[in-house]
């Protein structure tokens, strides 16, 4: 699931003073800041475990209906069409629903309370997936239940942001990395878990089981801690814009980082059967890829710090190596060993973006920025998904390696350029 970089105003009339977020030590959180509120969390956020484990379990379900979406709509395509495509149609209309609608549904939330708003996303999208088992069981036409996937989709990526930005009231910027490191751990279990309860409830009824995906898909809603501050009045100065060179190439790591990890989930089954085994030997590639993320995830929550420069320099080249043995498709063994590489930065790195841009958005904008994050790595999804669809499996994994591995140069350049501002 990295920045430019331009140095502080400051730092030319006092080369001996470093900005906080631009040392290697506990406090890097970007490679850039520009807003003096920015910290990723308030010192005085203290609201004790009850709460943020509720956060932890909505955050955790909140991706709960595009886990087990793939399976669960592919089951409902075959048992109204006969033929599984239909799902992947489903699923693209979720996810490009959730690219077009992430900025301004955001925005125009921003004038209510976090919470509230959070609340009326997830019940918009279970009401739509419930309207997609209720018109799949009257039998409506294919078309609307694309359509009623999309609107289900459309809100998911300002939720995610949303519930990002709630964490930032219920822990302490100290916390904050090892409940991110959490969060991915738990997200991870979810991507694993529910493709296995559609599955299981799917072979029962189809329409069941998106009834019970519904159900489930509301627990954010219920579960979302009420800690978030007031609606925050909007900045009109420049300190307002999200778009920043910074910004940019963090979303670009996410984008890539999500488009390398797709690669590999969505074309398992084509890799098994370019090295002759059958297609349920997909699994050698998805689960050692779920345990290293889930590894990844357990150390981040354990280290509780934020990495490096240098560190989340040397995790996207680890990515790129990973991707790199993916594609070159030399033996089982080496491709498997790509997939760990992959699996055991996505956690460290996602978290370390977080943060990141956490630390760059203005604080009226927050929400917005999570959003992006979580609407980059979809695009990466679309990207590899694409690829994969109109492309042989060797050449989608080279062109994703060639564009982690530009996205690894332009932060190595980046970092470079600010080692050199700062000496």
């Amino acid at each position: 699931m990295a920045r430019l970089i331009e140095p502080d105003p400051a730092m030319g009339r006092a080369p001996h003073k470093k900005h906080a977020t631009e040392r290697d030590s506990e406090m890097t959180y970007s490679l850039e800041t520009s807003h003096k509120d920015s910290s990723p969390a308030s010192p005085q956020s203290h609201h004790g475990m009850r709460p943020l484990i509720r956060w932890f379990i909505a955050s955790a379900t909140l991706n709960l209906p595009q886990a087990a979406g793939p399976v669960a709509f592919s089951l409902l395509a075959l048992s109204l069409t006969g033929q599984t495509s239909g799902g992947a149609a489903m699923i693209l209309a979720m996810t490009i629903a959730q690219v077009i609608g992430v900025i301004p549904i955001t925005r125009f939330g921003a004038r209510f309370s976090a919470v509230k708003f959070l609340r009326a996303l997830v019940a918009l999208r279970s009401m739509a997936l419930a309207a997609m088992a209720l018109g799949a069981w009257t039998r409506v036409s294919f078309e609307t239940l694309v359509v009623l996937a999309a609107l289900a989709g459309m809100v998911n990526g300002a939720a995610h942001g949303y519930v990002r930005a709630v964490l930032n009231h219920l822990v302490t910027s100290s916390r904050l990395p090892r409940a991110l490191g959490i969060a991915a751990t738990l997200n991870e279990m979810t991507y694993v878990l529910a493709p296995v309860l559609a599955s299981v409830l799917g072979g029962i009824s189809p329409v069941f089981a998106l009834c019970v995906i519904a159900a489930l898909g509301t627990l954010p809603a219920l579960l979302i801690p009420d800690a978030s501050a007031r609606p925050l009045a909007h900045s009109t100065s420049k300190d307002g814009r999200i778009f920043t060179p910074s910004i940019a190439l963090w979303l670009l790591c996410a984008m890539a980082g999500g488009a390398t990890v797709a690669s590999i989930e969505i074309g398992a089954v084509a890799l098994a059967l370019t090295f002759d085994h059958a297609p349920a030997h997909a699994v050698l590639f998805t689960i050692p890829l779920c345990v290293a993320s889930v590894a990844g995830g357990i150390w981040v929550s354990i280290s509780n710090k934020p990495s490096s420069r240098m560190l989340v320099l040397a995790q996207l080249a680890l990515m790129t190596t990973g991707s790199l043995l993916a594609a070159l498709e030399i033996s089982l063994l080496v491709t498997v060993l790509g997939t760990i590489l992959i699996g055991c930065v996505i956690a460290p790195l996602s978290t370390h973006y977080s943060l990141s841009l956490d630390a760059l958005a203005p604080a009226h904008r927050k929400a917005e920025v999570f959003a992006l994050q979580r609407t980059a790595n979809a695009a990466g999804i679309i990207l590899a998904s694409a690829l994969l669809t109109f492309t042989p499996v060797s050449s989608a994994l080279t062109t994703i390696t060639t564009i982690v591995a530009l996205t690894t140069l332009w932060m190595a350049v980046g970092v470079i350029r600010k080692r050199r501002r700062i000496a």
